[in-house]
């Protein structure tokens, strides 16, 4: 089988298990230590015009605007979108419905920030990803990332190797997602192999957050 279309087709999956899932995501009894994550990010301080990956529901656009002039949220599920603005209006938000591996901006930012998005990116679009990162950030721009590593032994449907799980809608409806399981070392240095001076730091397992911008002689 070829692997790209196939590719595709997961991707498009994980997508139509964002939308279904939307009107539920806030309801999901998840009980998760967040804290020391979004002490992470006020400590960061997202200032200036952000550009917020992969927004959701909004969770973490209210906490952006406490530090931000401006934020561009993007997501490629306008029922999460529609959330968003319902959650925190309109003024200093503009939204932006866009699959992400294929959106390109039309700006730079000051911040980029993804909150539980970097493990759904697969391994092969990692790099691209993260020149998406670049081509989206002022010279002097920051990165900061949230996620974690947690997969259950149910949605380990392929087996532990690989980065393809299964998860369920309230329905009992069935989507196969991309959840890569990356651990704060490896990413960070993967990161710098890439031309990054970010650090990543491990939170209460499984999480774990990043911070930093392109290195110097990435950036000259």
């Amino acid at each position: 089988m070829d692997a790209e279309p196939e590719l595709v087709r997961l991707l498009g999956e994980q997508v139509t298990y964002y939308r279904v899932l939307a009107p539920d995501y806030l309801d999901q009894s998840l009980e998760l230590p967040l804290g020391a994550l979004t002490d992470a990010l006020d400590e960061f301080g997202p200032a200036g015009s952000v550009l917020e990956l992969a927004c959701g529901p909004g969770v973490w656009t209210g906490q952006l605007l406490r530090h931000a002039s401006d934020v561009t949220a993007v997501d490629a599920s306008p029922e999460m979108l529609a959330i968003a603005k319902a959650r925190v209006g309109g003024a200093r938000v503009r939204f932006i419905q866009a699959d992400l591996f294929t959106w390109r901006p039309d700006r730079l930012y000051d911040v980029v920030f993804f909150g539980f998005w970097l493990s759904h990116v697969p391994a092969g679009r990692f790099e691209s990803f993260w020149s998406l990162v670049a081509a989206c950030l002022k010279p002097q721009g920051r990165v900061f990332f949230a996620d974690d590593a947690y997969r259950t032994p149910a949605e380990l449907v392929e087996g532990p190797s690989s980065a393809t799980i299964r998860r369920q809608v309230p329905d009992g409806t069935a989507y196969r997602l991309v959840k890569v399981p990356h651990q704060p070392e490896d990413l960070e240095r993967r990161l710098r192999h890439l031309g990054w001076d970010i650090k990543v730091t491990a939170t209460p397992e499984p999480f774990y957050w990043g911070s930093g911008r392109r290195a110097l002689r990435a950036a000259g």
